[in-house]
C-alpha cells in the first residue's frame, strides 16, 4: 500500500492532533520508505546505502501538506543512480512532495560547510532504513562540524532571525500570523535548538516552557494544514474558526488569544536567548566594564545589564519598578539572574502604593516605547501583574479585527509610550501616562469595557495612591477616551450643540488637554486607519473649538461660516458649477432629490473617498461642498471625474449599473480577511439643534455612501452635513438631515422607515 491512504487515514483521525499526529504520520512515512529501500535493493539490511530523514522529517514533526526531506546516503559504491531512481519514482508516483538528494558522508559535510540551511538539517539527521553506521556517522560529524564552526553559523543565523522577523511580523500581534516564519513563530524555536547544539545559551527552566509554547502552534498548523489541504502556515482569518474548533477551542478569539500568549513567550526568550549568542559572539566587553556601577539602592549596573546586588532589599516595594526604569532609562534589559530573583522573592505591592512605588511606575511609563521591552519581560516573569493585578485580564488578549493591530495589552503599552511623547501638552504627564495605560484595561472583562473600566478605576486609583481629584479625572479620561475621535469624525463641529457637548463632558481645561493627548496616542497605537492627517485637523479644530467655551466663550462665536458670501453668489447666479480644488470639490447644480448620491457614486467610480460634506440649498439650486481623498495616491485627475460628474448631474450616466461593474472587478479586494459585523443604523435627535443623525455603520464596499445617501434621497431627506470614515473594512457614516419643511425627523414610525431602507440596500 502507497503512503497516500495511510495519510487520508490520519487526516480524517480527529482524534489525533498536534505533535501527536505528525509523529504517527513520521512513523508511516519511515514504514513506507524502509519498504521502498528494501525493495530496491532485494535487501532487507543494505551495506553501504542509508535513507535518512533531515529538517522537520528529521524531527518528526510532518505536518499533512509538509514537504518529505531525505538523504539518500551512500559509501561510493556503483549503481548508487539506478538505486536512487527505484527509490525516488515510487514516491514521485505518489503525489508526495519530496526534498532528496544522493551524497556521500563526505560530500554532504562538504556542502553543509557553505551552507546553513544544509548544516541545519542535519542537526536533525534520523536514521529511517538501510546502513546505521552511515547515518550514525553523518550525524556525528555533522554535529562535531557545527560546533567547530559555531560563531560564524550563530553569527549568519542571527542575522537570519532579525531578517525574517522583519518579513514576516509578529505571530503575537498580526491578525493572520505566520506560523512558522513570523517572529514567535515555531521557526524561532528550531533557531534556538540550532544554536543549543553549539554552545549551553537557553536559560535553565526554559525548555518546557518552550516546549509548550511549540506545542501550541505546531497544532495550529498541523489543524491549518489538514483543513485547507494545501502547503502554507499563515492562519488566515476565514480558516480560524474551523482550526479553533478542531482543537477544542471554545472560540476563534479562544484560539487567537492561546496563540499570541505562546507566541510572545517563544519571542521573548529568543530574544534573551539571541542578545546573549550576539554577546558572546563580540567578545569582551570592550568599553563596557566589568566593576558593577551602583544605580540606586539594590541596583547596579554590570556589563551593560541591570542587576539586582548583592544588598539588594529584596521587600522594598519599590524594587520591581525602580529595575524597570534604570533599564528602560538606559535601553537595556535587566539580566535574567536578577529577574529570577525578583520573580521569586517579592510579592504583591502593599494597599495603597507607597509614593515611591507610583512614582516608578509613572517614570517607566515616561521612558516612552524604550520601557515596551521591559515591560514585557516583567510580564514574561509574572511580575508586572504583581504590580497591576487586572492586567492578568487583558494579557494576549486579541482584537480580532483590522482596525487593531495589537492584542488589548500590547494596545495599551503602545499608547502610554506614545503619550509619553506628548506630556509637553499637559501639566499632569503622570496622569496622560497613567490614563493611557488603562484606558481600554475594562476590555478584559464582561460588559461594556468603557464602564467596566471606570469601575476598575475606581479601585485601582486609590490602591495606586492617587488622590480623590485625581481618580475622578482618570475616570474621566476612560468614560471619555473616544468621545474626541467619535465627535470629530462623526458630528458638526459648525453645530455648537456639538461643541456644548464636548465641553460638557470635558468639564474642564485640565481634562480636555488630557483627552486630545489620549486620543492621539491612543490612536497612533490603534493602528494606520486610526489616525491620519484629516483626523488630527478634525480633533484639533474640536479640542480649540471646546476650550474656547470652558475658558468662558459662546460656542456660536468658534463656528464657520457656511455657505459663504461666495456660496451664495454661486447659487443665485443660476449656473451649474463643477469646480475642484485640491482635496475639496465643489458643486452647484439644480436642487433635485438624489444629487449627494449621484456625487457620491461618481466619486466611487474613480476610487476618491469623501471625508466630509456640507450642503445648502437657495432659490431652487442647491450647493455641496465635499473634502475628498484618492485610494489611489495624492494625485486627483479631477479632469475625469468632473466629465464624469456633468454627465450624471446631467442624467446622462448609467450610475448604477457602472457602480455594480466596479464592485465586480474588485469584489472581495478590499474585503478578504475582515470580519463581517451585520450593518446598522443608529439615529440621534439630541446631537443638534436643528437637525437629526443618522448615522450608519456598515462593511466598506465600492458604492456604499452611494447606495446610503440614494436610500435617504427616496426618503425625501436632505442631507445638510455628512462625515465619513472607514475604520479597517467598516464605514462609520453620520448624516446630518432634515425633512422637506426644514426640520428634524419626529415621526417614529418616519424613523423606523428610515432605518429600515438604509438596512435594505446595504443588505442588496
Amino acid at each position: 500500500m502507497g503512503l497516500t491512504p495511510a495519510r487520508a487515514d490520519l487526516e480524517a483521525d480527529r482524534g489525533l492532533v498536534g505533535r501527536a499526529w505528525c509523529q504517527v504520520y513520521s512513523d508511516a512515512v519511515d514504514r513506507w520508505l524502509s519498504r521502498l529501500l528494501h525493495e530496491a535493493t532485494g535487501s532487507t539490511a543494505p551495506i553501504g546505502v542509508a535513507l535518512v530523514a533531515v529538517g522537520g522529517y528529521g524531527r518528526a514533526e510532518l505536518s499533512p501538506q509538509s514537504d518529505i526531506d531525505v538523504v539518500l546516503l551512500h559509501d561510493g559504491g556503483a549503481g548508487i543512480g539506478e538505486l536512487a531512481d527505484r527509490v525516488w519514482y515510487p514516491i514521485w508516483d505518489e503525489g508526495v512532495k519530496l526534498g532528496h538528494a544522493v551524497r556521500t558522508v563526505r560530500e554532504a559535510l562538504a556542502l553543509a560547510g557553505d551552507d546553513l540551511d544544509t548544516a541545519t538539517s542535519l542537526l536533525h539527521a534520523r536514521h529511517v532504513a538501510g546502513d546505521p553506521v552511515l547515518t550514525a556517522d553523518l550525524a556525528r560529524r555533522a554535529l562535531d562540524q557545527w560546533q567547530k564552526r559555531a560563531r560564524r553559523w550563530l553569527a549568519e543565523l542571527s542575522a537570519r532571525v532579525a531578517a525574517r522577523h522583519d518579513s514576516a511580523g509578529e505571530v503575537a500581534f498580526l491578525l493572520e500570523p505566520d506560523l512558522k516564519e513570523g517572529r514567535g513563530g515555531l521557526r524561532d524555536v528550531h533557531a534556538l535548538h540550532w544554536a543549543e547544539q553549539a554552545r549551553r545559551l537557553l536559560w535553565e527552566g526554559d525548555d518546557p516552557v518552550l516546549e509548550a509554547a511549540y506545542e501550541a502552534l505546531l497544532s495550529a498548523r498541523v489543524e491549518l494544514h489538514r483543513r485547507t489541504g494545501r502547503p502554507g502556515d499563515r492562519l488566515l482569518l476565514e480558516e480560524q474558526d474551523a482550526v479553533a474548533a478542531a482543537l477544542g477551542d471554545a472560540s476563534a478569539d479562544d484560539l487567537m488569544h492561546r496563540l499570541s500568549a505562546a507566541a510572545r513567550t517563544i519571542a521573548w526568550r529568543s530574544d534573551d536567548a539571541w542578545h546573549r549568542i550576539e554577546s558572546s559572539i563580540s567578545g569582551p566587553p570592550g568599553w563596557r566594564s566589568r566593576r558593577d556601577r551602583r544605580i540606586g539602592s539594590g541596583l547596579v549596573l554590570r556589563d551593560g545589564e541591570v542587576h539586582l546586588s548583592a544588598a539588594a532589599d529584596l521587600s522594598d516595594p519599590s524594587l520591581v519598578l525602580r529595575a524597570a526604569v534604570a533599564a528602560a532609562a538606559g535601553s537595556t534589559r535587566i539580566h535574567r539572574s536578577s529577574l529570577d530573583r525578583l520573580a521569586a522573592e517579592t510579592g504583591p505591592l502593599p494597599d495603597p502604593w507607597p509614593p515611591e512605588v507610583r512614582s516608578a511606575l509613572v517614570d517607566v511609563l515616561l521612558a516612552g516605547h524604550r520601557a515596551i521591552p521591559v515591560v514585557e519581560a516583567l510580564d514574561q516573569m509574572a511580575l508586572w501583574g504583581q504590580v497591576l493585578p487586572e492586567w492578568d485580564a487583558v494579557r494576549s488578549k486579541p482584537q480580532r479585527n483590522a482596525y487593531h493591530r495589537f492584542t488589548v495589552d500590547r494596545h495599551l503599552m503602545e499608547a502610554a509610550a506614545n503619550a509619553a511623547d506628548l506630556v509637553a501638552r499637559t501639566e499632569r504627564p503622570d496622569l496622560l501616562v497613567v490614563g493611557a495605560l488603562l484606558h481600554d484595561i475594562g476590555k478584559g472583562y464582561p460588559g461594556d469595557h468603557t464602564e467596566v473600566g471606570i469601575e476598575l478605576l475606581g479601585r485601582m486609583g486609590p490602591r495606586m495612591g492617587f488622590p480623590p481629584g485625581d481618580v475622578a479625572t482618570l475616570q474621566a479620561m476612560v468614560r471619555h477616551h473616544l468621545l474626541l475621535p467619535d465627535v470629530a469624525t462623526r458630528r458638526d463641529l459648525d453645530d455648537p450643540a456639538t461643541i456644548e457637548r464636548v465641553a460638557e463632558a470635558a468639564g474642564d481645561l485640565l481634562t480636555l488637554g488630557l483627552l486630545a493627548a489620549l486620543t492621539e496616542a491612543d490612536s497612533l497605537a490603534t493602528g494606520p486607519a486610526a489616525w491620519g492627517r484629516w483626523k488630527a485637523e478634525l480633533v484639533r479644530d474640536l479640542v480649540a473649538r471646546t476650550s474656547h467655551v470652558l475658558a468662558g466663550g459662546a460656542a456660536d462665536e468658534v463656528r464657520d461660516d457656511f455657505p459663504t458670501q461666495e456660496h451664495v453668489d454661486l447659487l443665485r447666479s443660476g449656473r451649474t458649477v463643477l469646480r475642484a480644488d485640491g482635496d475639496r470639490l465643489t458643486v452647484v447644480a439644480p436642487d433635485r432629490q438624489g444629487l449627494f448620491s449621484r456625487v457620491a457614486g461618481v466619486l466611487a467610480l474613480h476610487g476618491l473617498g469623501v471625508l466630509d460634506a456640507a450642503a445648502t440649498s437657495l432659490e431652487g439650486r442647491a450647493l455641496e461642498v465635499l473634502r475628498v481623498e484618492s485610494t489611489f495616491g495624492p494625485t486627483i485627475e479631477w479632469s475625469k471625474v468632473l466629465d464624469d460628474l456633468e454627465r450624471a448631474v446631467e442624467g446622462r450616466l448609467a450610475l448604477q449599473a457602472r457602480l455594480a461593474d466596479r464592485a465586480r472587478v474588485y469584489a472581495g479586494r478590499s474585503t478578504r480577511g475582515a470580519i463581517h459585523e451585520p450593518p446598522r443604523v443608529v439615529v440621534d435627535n439630541d446631537a443638534s439643534r436643528d437637525a437629526t443623525v443618522v448615522e450608519v455603520h456598515a462593511p466598506d464596499s465600492i458604492g456604499v455612501l452611494y447606495r446610503i445617501t440614494r436610500a435617504l434621497a427616496e426618503l425625501d431627506l436632505n442631507i445638510v452635513s455628512a462625515k465619513v470614515q472607514t475604520l479597517g473594512g467598516r464605514v462609520v457614516d453620520a448624516f446630518y438631515v432634515r425633512d422637506q419643511a426644514g426640520g428634524k425627523l419626529t415621526d417614529p414610525l418616519g424613523l423606523v422607515e428610515v432605518e429600515r431602507a438604509l438596512l435594505h440596500e446595504l443588505s442588496t
